[in-house]
């Protein structure tokens, strides 16, 4: 059986989601996820897009050793040259260089005539592959462009040197038949379409991403472009963990399997939706919630009785668990740290001893600690590596029915420490009006959602905030046993990134 190659893109598509603002820490904490769950490659940024993505692109390549790295390039020589710089130091790197093809493209963006863009992709593929080992090109809104058309483009790219040739739903337009018929005539009508691997990349606006991307692999697409998730721009992109299961559970029909590590699909998608801010919804297949709840009475009696009579994926083959007890109050560094490796994480010293420290202060206020409640610390303890700011002290005066007051303290990066107070027509406005007076940021509070990560009264509590600044939008989330507390790490996290962005922007 021929195997399916799974190129992910929640680094630099995903990234590309309103309000989704990853730092280097979160971006490669995220990129080594993906690299245990089987992903073949990566695309992890748009290098040329800023210094700070350039430098986000060249630490993942520089570091991730089973799977390939790449980064998005339009077709023009200064993209491509910058691509080749961050890129260089990988083991496997490679190119995704890309033009627009359809009418409307041509007409309105690019402005330029058919011949003047065949010359283009010849050209700048040339280029990329004297640059490059591998090189892939994409024709943007393949979906709309003229077939004949197309295929001139995907067949003077093959002879540049493309290996790997995209065919994207730029938009979310098309639906499975024409995207199966799309493939079918590329098959049929470019002469070196088994020089290449054929590739899929399909948008969600009208909710067909995972059926138009199965509708290619039916007609000879090898490789299938998507997100964990499926997050990405406007309504998404395909969701490859759907796609992968799909795969797995119908070996009868597409007898195509993928690399992917069924069994980590929970923790990349919990990780994701955690350091993005985006929540997944109950319903979602394969990750929600709901996914393997059974409600009605009749289903439940069906499953009780066999399960298969209801439940066609079992949890345990995308990797949900019963949460257990599995560390306690009188729990060691050793058996901590065994723990975080048996979980897949891979911490540093400075980190061990961070999340270590938080764990034997939660051991103190929770009972019982899961596994759900170790991601959380790794996960809220790294929002806090490499951040201008932190949070100290919290301390909220309530009054029923009256004006609430708060006093916070932060210490900034350098250890210094500044304390203020306000007041708010709640708890949490009075905490952010407090850290705003301290950190001088007239910041406005778009977006606000707390959720709790496990269940029982002594929780930890999830809060996610999406902060906006002259016209600059972030995500920052916090974790703690408090709501007041992760309410005001989530905002100072935001705040971090972005005073970080403003710096970038100065320098």
């Amino acid at each position: 059986m021929s195997r399916i190659q799974l190129f992910d893109t929640t680094l630099r598509d995903g990234e590309q989601s309103p309000g989704v603002n990853l730092n280097a820490v979160e971006k490669l904490q995220i990129a080594r996820q993906l690299e245990r769950l089987g992903m073949d490659i990566l695309e992890v940024g748009f290098p040329a897009a800023s210094h700070g993505d350039f430098l986000g692109v060249q630490q993942i390549a520089n570091t991730l050793k089973n799977c390939s790295v790449t980064g998005l390039a339009r077709a023009k020589e200064s993209d491509i040259r910058t691509a080749y710089e961050a890129l260089k130091g990988g083991i496997d790197p490679r190119i995704h260089v890309f033009i627009a093809t359809s009418e409307i493209h041509l007409k309105h963006k690019l402005r330029m005539s058919r011949q003047e863009v065949l010359e283009a992709v010849k050209y700048h593929v040339e280029l990329c592959r004297e640059l490059f080992p591998k090189v892939q090109f994409s024709a943007e809104d393949a979906t709309r462009t003229d077939y004949v058309f197309l295929a001139q483009v995907a067949e003077i790219a093959i002879q540049a040197g493309a290996e790997v040739i995209n065919i994207p739903d730029t938009v979310g337009y098309t639906n499975p038949v024409e995207y199966g018929r799309l493939f079918h005539y590329l098959r049929q009508h470019v002469p070196s379409f088994e020089k290449a691997i054929f590739s899929c990349h399909c948008h969600d606006d009208l909710g067909m991403a995972v059926a138009n991307s199965l509708a290619a692999i039916e007609n000879g697409a090898r490789q299938v472009e998507g997100t964990m998730n499926g997050i990405g721009e406007r309504a998404g992109n395909a969701a490859l963990e759907e796609i992968a299961v799909a795969l797995h559970i119908r070996q009868d029909h597409y007898g195509t399997p993928s690399r992917m590590k069924l069994n980590e699909i929970a923790k990349t998608s919990t990780l994701v939706s955690r350091l993005t801010g985006m929540a997944v919804p109950r319903n979602k297949a394969i990750v929600g919630a709901n996914a393997f709840a059974h409600e009605s009475g009749i289903h439940q009696d069906g499953v009780l009785k066999e399960v298969t009579t209801y439940e066609i994926i079992s949890p345990e083959l995308v990797g949900v668990t019963n949460n257990s007890l599995v560390l306690g109050k009188h729990s060691g560094r050793h058996a901590f740290i065994n723990r975080m490796e048996l979980l897949g994480y891979e911490l540093d010293e400075q980190e061990i001893e961070k999340t270590f420290k938080a764990f034997k202060s939660l051991t103190d206020t929770k009972k019982e600690i899961t596994d759900a409640d170790l991601h959380a610390l790794v996960a809220g303890g790294k929002a806090s590596y490499n951040q201008p700011f932190e949070i100290e002290h919290v301390q909220v005066h309530f009054v029923s029915n009256g004006t609430q007051s708060a006093t916070v303290r932060v210490k900034d990066k350098d250890g210094n420490e500044v304390e203020d107070a306000a007041t708010g027509a709640g708890s949490i406005e009075a905490v952010y009006n407090a850290i705003q007076r301290i950190l001088n940021m007239d910041c406005t509070l778009v977006d606000y959602r707390i959720q709790s990560i496990t269940q029982g009264q002594d929780a930890l509590a999830q809060v996610h905030v999406e902060l906006q600044l002259d016209g600059c939008r972030v995500s920052g989330y916090g974790v703690a046993q408090d709501v007041l507390e992760a309410s005001a790490r989530a905002y100072v996290h935001a705040a971090g990134k972005l005073k970080e962005v403003f710096a970038e922007t100065r320098s």
